[in-house]
C-alpha cells in the first residue's frame, strides 16, 4: 500500500501507517513519538505506530528546473535497490569517471607490488649475481684500457676466439673497460634493486613479525609449538630464573612466561644486504669516479702528479693534492743469492706548490705511498742509462733501450761508438745487461769480452778504449690511483663479514604457562632446530621442583 500526506505551512507533518514492509529509515531529523508492536508473521515483519515529526523544508528552494519541491511523501511497500541511478551525481556536478580510467588506477596501484615481488625473486638474484661474476671474469681476461690496435690485433676478425668472439664484441659492448662499462653497471643497479626489494618484502615483515609476541594464555596453544613440555610440582618463576641464566630475554605476567634471545639474528640478513649495497656502491663509485696512471721515472727526475692521472668517469673530481710534485731521489734492487732479482725499491720526495716538502718514503712492491687521497704504488723497473768513463774521459751517460731476445722478459742494451761516428757502417763497443748488477760488453765484431759491476770501478780496454762503468741508473715503473670508492668497499666488506656471522644466531623463543602446580613449556628457533631440544632439556633439568610443607599436609589431613 502506499501513503500520501501533504505538509502544512507551519511545516509539521503527522504520519499514520498501518503496515510497513521491510522498510528503511534514515532518522536525519526525525523525532520519533510513539509506542511500536512488532510482529512476525510467515517471514513478513508488520509494524504499527504513529510518528509525529517536523519536517525542515526551505520555502524558496528549488530543484534545477526551477520546480518546487514535491511536498508529498510517499512510502512504498518494496524495499528500494542498493544502487539506483536516476542521474543525482550528474545533477550535483560530479561525473563518475569512466572505466578504463577505473581500471588503469587500479593497475598503477597494483603495479609497484608486482615490480617489487619481480625484483625480490631468489632465481632472479642469483642469476643477477652469477651475470657480475662472470663480467668480472670476462675483465680479468680481457686487457683493460689498452688502444683500439691492441684488440684488433688479440682478436681479429680472421681468427676469432671461439668462433665469434672478434675486437667488434670488446669495443662495441665495452669490454675494454669493463667495470664501467654500461652493461657492468646496469647489472650492479638491477642486483641492488633486488637486495632492496627483497629487504623491504621479506626481511623486513619478518623483523616486524619477531618483534610482535604475546603471552600464550592456553595450555593447549604451547603443546602445539615446535618444542613443548610438562613439568610437574614447578614454578614459572624458577623457570624464568633459569632462562635469564641462559642468556634470554624473560618477561613474566601473572602465570604466564615469555623469552626469548637471539633477536640479532633477525636483523642480520638486513645487514648482510645493506652490506652488499655498501659495496656495490663503492665499487661503482670507483669504476666512475676515480683517476688512474702509470709513469716510469728514471732516477733523479720529476712528475707532476696531475699530469699522470687521468679521470676513469664522468664523477672523476680533481683536488689540489694533484698538484703534487714528486720526485724520485733513488731506485734500487734486492738480489737473492741466485742472482735473480727479489725485490725494488724507490725513494720519492712529494713537494707543494711552494716547494715544501711535505712527505718522504721509500716504497716498494705491496708497500705503497699514500698522501692526500692518492696511493703511489711500486709496479714495476725499466734500465734507464748507463754511466760509463771512456779514456778516462767523461762521465757518458748511454741511453738503455729494451730488448726482446730469447723469450727474455728483461734485457737491456747499448751501444758505444768508437772509430769515425760520420761513417755509414758506424762499428762499437755493445753493452747489455739482465739487471743493474752486472753489464756484459763485447767488442765491434760481437765477440764477448768480460763483465763489470756498476760502481766497481775496474777497468776493461776493447778494441784498444779503455771503459770505466761507474753507474747504472734505474727507472722506477709507478702506478698512480685516487679512488674514493676504496674506503666505502673496504666498509662494506667489513661489515658483510660481521652481519654474516651475526646472522648465525639462533632466534629462540619460549612460553610458559603456570597451569596449578604444572608448568607447561614450549618454544621455536629458526636455526639449530637440532640443538634447540636438546638446550631445552637441560635448561629444564636444572628448575627446582616444589616440595610441599608438613603445615601443608596437616591442612590437606584435616
Amino acid at each position: 500500500m502506499k501513503a500520501s500526506i501533504s505538509t502544512s505551512t507551519p511545516k509539521t507533518l503527522v504520519v499514520k501507517s498501518l503496515l510497513i514492509h521491510r522498510a528503511l529509515f534514515k532518522s536525519h531529523s526525525l523525532q520519533f513519538l510513539g509506542h511500536c508492536r512488532l510482529h512476525d508473521l510467515c517471514n513478513e515483519r508488520r509494524l504499527s505506530f504513529s510518528i509525529s515529526c517536523k519536517l525542515k523544508v526551505a520555502q524558496e528552494k528549488h530543484n534545477e528546473n526551477n520546480k518546487p519541491i514535491s511536498k508529498k511523501i510517499v512510502i512504498s511497500e518494496a524495499a528500494p535497490s542498493v544502487v539506483e541511478d536516476d542521474g543525482s551525481e550528474a545533477r550535483n556536478g560530479k561525473v563518475p569517471p569512466p572505466e578504463a580510467t577505473m581500471r588503469m588506477a587500479g593497475l598503477l596501484k597494483r603495479l609497484p607490488r608486482r615490480v617489487l615481488a619481480i625484483l625480490a625473486n631468489l632465481p632472479l638474484a642469483i642469476g643477477e649475481m652469477f651475470t657480475i661474476a662472470g663480467l668480472m671474469a670476462l675483465g680479468t681476461v680481457i686487457d683493460q684500457g689498452e688502444a683500439p690496435d691492441f684488440y684488433f690485433q688479440q682478436y681479429p676478425e680472421d681468427n676469432p676466439v671461439l668462433g665469434f668472439f672478434t675486437w667488434r664484441w670488446v669495443l662495441a659492448l665495452g669490454f675494454d673497460h669493463m667495470f664501467s662499462s654500461s652493461i657492468f653497471l646496469g647489472t650492479m643497479a638491477l642486483l641492488a634493486a633486488s637486495l632492496m626489494a627483497c629487504t623491504y618484502t621479506t626481511q623486513i615483515p619478518l623483523v616486524k613479525v619477531a618483534r610482535r609476541w604475546t603471552f600464550l594464555q592456553s595450555a593447549e596453544a604451547i603443546r602445539k609449538l615446535e618444542f613443548s613440555e610438562l613439568l610437574p610440582r614447578a614454578s614459572v618463576q624458577d623457570l624464568g630464573v633459569i632462562l635469564m641464566g641462559a642468556g634470554y630475554e624473560v618477561f613474566l605476567k601473572g602465570p604466564c612466561l615469555y623469552g626469548f634471545k637471539g633477536l640479532a639474528g633477525r636483523f642480520a640478513p638486513i645487514g648482510v644486504h645493506l652490506a652488499m649495497l655498501l659495496i656495490m656502491a663503492g665499487a661503482t663509485l670507483s669504476a666512475t669516479g676515480s683517476f688512474r696512471g702509470s709513469v716510469t721515472v728514471p732516477q733523479g727526475l720529476n712528475f707532476v702528479v696531475g699530469d699522470v692521472l687521468g679521470p676513469s668517469g664522468f664523477l672523476s673530481n680533481p683536488t689540489e693534492t694533484f698538484n703534487t710534485e714528486v720526485h724520485v731521489n733513488r731506485f734500487y734492487m734486492d738480489y737473492y743469492d741466485s742472482g735473480e732479482v727479489s725485490q725494488f725499491h724507490t725513494d720519492l720526495s712529494l713537494f707543494d706548490l711552494d716547494g715544501k716538502e711535505v712527505m718522504r718514503k721509500t716504497i716498494s712492491v705491496n708497500d705503497p705511498l699514500r698522501y692526500g687521497g692518492i696511493t703511489i704504488y711500486q709496479t714495476d723497473w725499466s734500465f734507464s742509462a748507463l754511466q760509463i768513463l771512456k779514456d778516462d774521459v767523461g762521465p757518458f751517460n748511454l741511453a738503455m733501450a729494451p730488448l726482446k731476445l730469447n723469450g727474455d722478459k728483461k734485457l737491456f742494451g747499448t751501444f758505444l761508438p768508437v772509430g769515425d761516428t760520420d761513417s755509414p757502417n758506424v762499428k762499437g763497443i755493445s753493452m747489455l745487461a739482465r739487471d743493474l748488477q752486472s753489464i756484459v760488453l763485447y767488442d765491434q765484431q760481437g765477440k764477448f769480452v768480460g763483465v763489470r759491476r756498476p760502481n766497481s770501478e775496474l777497468p776493461i780496454e776493447i778494441d784498444g778504449t779503455k771503459i770505466v762503468i761507474l753507474d747504472a741508473i734505474g727507472s722506477s715503473g709507478l702506478d698512480l690511483k685516487s679512488d674514493p670508492g676504496v674506503p666505502v668497499v673496504y666498509a662494506g666488506f667489513g661489515a658483510l663479514m660481521l652481519t654474516t656471522c651475526i646472522s648465525y644466531l639462533s632466534h629462540a623463543q619460549i612460553w610458559a604457562l603456570q597451569d596449578g602446580t604444572t608448568v607447561v613449556i614450549g618454544g621455536k628457533t629458526n636455526r639449530a632446530k637440532g640443538e634447540f631440544p636438546v638446550e631445552m632439556n637441560r635448561m629444564l633439568d636444572r628448575v627446582p621442583e616444589l616440595v610441599e610443607t608438613s603445615h601443608q599436609n596437616q591442612s590437606d589431613g584435616f
